[in-house]
């Protein structure tokens, strides 16, 4: 009888553990990989800009992109020619390329 009592509280244990390593899994499933499908996208829209094109910054500032290097670009806001402010591209909320008409 103490063998089968032992024997029946070893597997419960088991199942627990497989229970959490279930639940965990999905969490990850819920959590993790639509932050990674959103990084390619930025890191797509990101490797895709080119001068002349149209950005939303993330303080909500429309500009035109006027250079591009590495890590920074230089962004021109409203008509005056002088208003050319260099910024992060990680400041880039949102890319629209002009129209092709």
């Amino acid at each position: 009888m103490n063998g089968l009592l032992a024997a029946s509280g070893a597997g419960g244990f088991g199942s627990i553990i497989l229970i959490y390593v279930v639940v965990l899994g999905g969490m990850w499933f819920l959590l993790m990989r639509p932050q990674k499908k959103e990084q390619k996208r930025v890191q797509a829209m990101l490797a895709s800009m080119e001068v002349g094109d149209t950005a939303l910054t993330t303080s909500g500032f429309y500009g035109v992109i006027i250079d591009i290097s590495e890590t920074d670009v230089i962004v021109e806001f409203g008509n005056n020619k002088n208003c050319r402010i260099p910024m992060q591209k990680a400041a880039i909320a949102q890319i629209e390329k002009p129209d092709a008409n």
